[in-house]
């Protein structure tokens, strides 16, 4: 089968014959329909952060697919059945996974950074975490409800917790970002994006958000937004992995508000903790979805409520990622996808 391989930061990605895999007892073989092209994959490539599974590694963690083989001992599953992969796998058995909180489990796995990913014509994963996708849902689109989606709705439902007539700034409108204002408005949210591109603002308001700031050309968004709530934001999401942005995210908050780092960096950012104690703020991280949401996010999307197909501005077919990740640089696309 033909499949993107990384070979290390100093490589990049190859397209290359490789083997098929098979599945084990408890696994299933899936037939890759598509696979997001996410910036976590970028930190790998350029960004010099590792990979659990030392290269050659083939990437890709945002997947759907059918089923195409069936473990020895799998029975709830049948072939060419329409699956969505999670991008992080659970143990089930450690003591986050058994007191509900899943997507900080102590032995997670991530596809195409443990294991072998998505960016292949087949992928074998585990038969315990394959979701079912409903028919209405269509098939290559829904890939990026592994990630894009399934992220920003554990940040947004569980972390920042967002209630009808919450005011709710977030940092950076790419593809995470953008379900973050999505979402925070289907939950009854007064949304403001914040991002340095137009255009991307410009797809925050049709995905829902009240009100939009440039960040660059203001003198300072936090001014702006207090200008916009009558004093600070309930919640403040950043959803970019910059210290600065962090640290504007966080004098966007108001008394007794909430900010939810949701974007990875692994810099220290300098917040005065005074003022987190003597304003009673909130500083919260967000990680991945838990298993159990993907449920009624699934049927969040199945009832129309979450727009999976404007989301998708790119597809490319496996042997064009790479031109995939020079448009996520150019900032061209909202989400890619690339078809096998």
């Amino acid at each position: 089968m033909k499949a993107a391989v990384f070979h290390g930061a100093d490589k990049g990605l190859r397209i290359e014959d490789v083997s098929k895999p098979s599945p084990g007892a408890h696994e299933v073989l899936v037939k890759v329909a598509a696979c997001g092209v996410c910036h976590t994959d970028l930190h790998y490539l350029e960004h010099g952060v590792p990979t659990f599974k030392k290269p050659p590694i083939i990437l890709g963690h945002e997947a759907s697919g059918t089923v195409a083989e069936l473990g020895a001992e799998v029975t709830h599953l049948k072939l060419d059945q329409r699956v969505l992969i999670p991008a992080v796998l659970t143990c089930g058995k450690c003591m986050f996974c058994r007191t509900g909180r899943e997507n900080i489990c102590t032995d997670m796995k991530m596809l195409g950074n443990h294991f072998n990913g998505a960016y292949a014509e087949y992928v074998v994963v585990p038969a315990k975490d394959v979701l079912n996708l409903p028919q209405s849902i269509p098939l290559e689109e829904a890939s990026i409800i592994a990630d894009a989606i399934s992220t920003p709705y554990h940040a947004v439902k569980n972390r920042a917790r967002v209630r009808a007539g919450d005011t709710v700034v977030i940092f950076g409108c790419g593809g995470v970002g953008m379900n973050a204002v999505q979402l925070a408005t289907a939950c009854g949210g007064y949304v403001i994006a914040v991002d340095i591109s137009d255009r991307k603002l410009a797809w925050a308001k049709e995905f829902g958000a009240a009100a939009v700031i440039n960040a660059s050309k203001v003198d300072r968004v936090s001014k702006e937004v207090k200008k916009l709530t009558g004093g600070g934001a309930d919640i403040a999401m950043e959803v970019i992995g910059n210290p600065k942005t962090i640290e504007e995210a966080f004098e966007c908050v108001r008394t007794g508000g909430r900010l939810v780092v949701v974007g990875y960096t692994h810099e220290s950012i300098s917040i005065v903790a005074g003022k987190i104690m003597f304003r009673e703020i909130e500083v919260v991280g967000s990680l991945g979805c838990r298993p159990c949401d993907y449920v009624p996010l699934i049927r969040m999307v199945e009832q129309g409520r979450i727009d999976l197909k404007k989301q998708v501005t790119h597809r490319f077919p496996l042997t064009e990622i790479n031109r995939a990740f020079e448009v996520m640089k150019e900032g061209a696309s909202l989400r890619s996808i690339v078809v096998p």
